[in-house]
């Protein structure tokens, strides 16, 4: 899979920009605030829907004007494929081949990116909140019925909070409490199946690799944590009876706060190397190798699942790994997927990746190639 032409109209610092990529590596060189990450964000969103940098989209349209546009054209193995995708201030439009699309979970997929920056380095040592959003993102590119239970159960979640916080110091709906607790369980045990299921599957990917990128020398274990206490092997009915006896016991804590304790929404992600947590006692290097792992093992997997390698956009993440860790990262893509490079300089990258890409110069929101 690759994307062969991107036009932009207002967005964000462009007015309209169209342009055609190589198949392997386009470089985007220029200063900071100039734009680069800006292409690769609409091309983040063309995928995805939604920003890696803001959840306010307003943010994406172009100072004064009333919408803003993306449109792509894809490669895949049975042929191209347009994509559109529209943000106004009436919300959010998406096209597949000319076809506007009802809902946003059957337009994500038809495009896959892994995207990797600066803050990717963070996954292991920062929030919870990072790491299931990174958990949310990937399996929902490659699992549409993923993203309808996620958005099922957010929406539960939402109900059975209003309910706890309107509960505070008033006698609680005992009935509601009771309908909206078993939908809530149902909806988060599917969620957590498919996490485990997941994990599982990248943990296969990410082990060898980070074997490899440590000469050697270490060996991954990725684990999904949820708050409740739940097992990868307790079945279905296992798993909610668990989860709504952990519910009751913390009852008396959620009315008191008024919000849900036990789910999805606080599960976290657990990273050991030789058996050591690597948030708590790993060098800057073993994280940042982790982090690296996870990302290559994410193209790996999605090209397993959905038989297609994914677009991989690194955006100024060079200059942030050692020359051990960025010649690992360009000689296992070179070949095999197209990548979008981001970077203030080429100069102190010596590799033949970048030496044969396709350079792009950026500045105030206009490209030169």
């Amino acid at each position: 899979m690759y994307i062969e032409r991107l036009k932009l109209t207002n967005y964000r610092n462009y007015d309209t920009e169209e342009l055609t990529f190589s198949k392997e590596i386009n470089v985007f060189i220029g200063q900071n605030a100039q734009g680069k990450t800006n292409v690769m964000e609409a091309i983040y969103v063309l995928a995805m829907a939604k920003s890696h940098r803001t959840s306010n989209e307003k943010e994406l349209i172009r100072w004064d004007t009333d919408y803003g546009k993306i449109e792509g054209d894809i490669q895949k193995k049975y042929g191209r494929l347009p994509l559109e995708f529209i943000i106004s201030k009436k919300g959010k439009k998406a096209k597949v081949n000319h076809l506007e699309q009802s809902r946003l979970s059957d337009y994500i997929g038809q495009m896959n990116v892994v995207m990797f920056a600066p803050e990717d380095l963070t996954v292991v040592k920062g929030s919870p909140q990072v790491r299931r959003r990174f958990l949310d993102m990937e399996i929902g590119q490659i699992s549409p019925v993923y993203l309808h239970d996620l958005v099922t159960f957010q929406k539960i979640l939402k109900q059975r909070n209003h309910l706890l916080k309107d509960s505070r110091g008033k006698k609680l709906d005992e009935t509601l409490f009771s309908i909206y607790t078993e939908q809530y369980v149902a909806a988060a045990v599917k969620v957590i199946r498919k996490r485990f299921e997941f994990m599982e599957l990248l943990q296969q990917w990410a082990d060898p690799i980070h074997f490899g990128i440590s000469r050697e020398l270490e060996k991954l274990e990725i684990k999904y944590r949820p708050v409740s206490g739940l097992e990868r092997d307790f079945t279905e009915q296992q798993m909610c009876e668990h989860l709504l006896q952990k519910l009751d016991e913390q009852k008396q804590r959620e009315l008191e706060r008024g919000v849900t304790l036990v789910g999805p929404h606080r599960d976290d992600l657990a990273f050991f190397v030789n058996g050591y947590d690597v948030q708590t006692y790993g060098s800057q290097g073993q994280q940042r190798t982790t982090a690296l792992s996870l990302k290559l093992a994410e193209i790996e997997l999605i090209q397993q699942e959905t038989g297609e390698a994914p677009i991989l956009l690194l955006d100024d993440v060079l200059s942030e790994l050692d020359d051990y860790r960025q010649s690992h990262l360009l000689n296992t893509i070179r070949g095999k997927v197209q990548t979008f490079v981001t970077t203030t300089s080429v100069d102190g990258i010596e590799h033949e990746t970048i030496r044969e890409a396709k350079m792009f110069h950026v500045k105030q929101g206009s490209v030169d190639v």
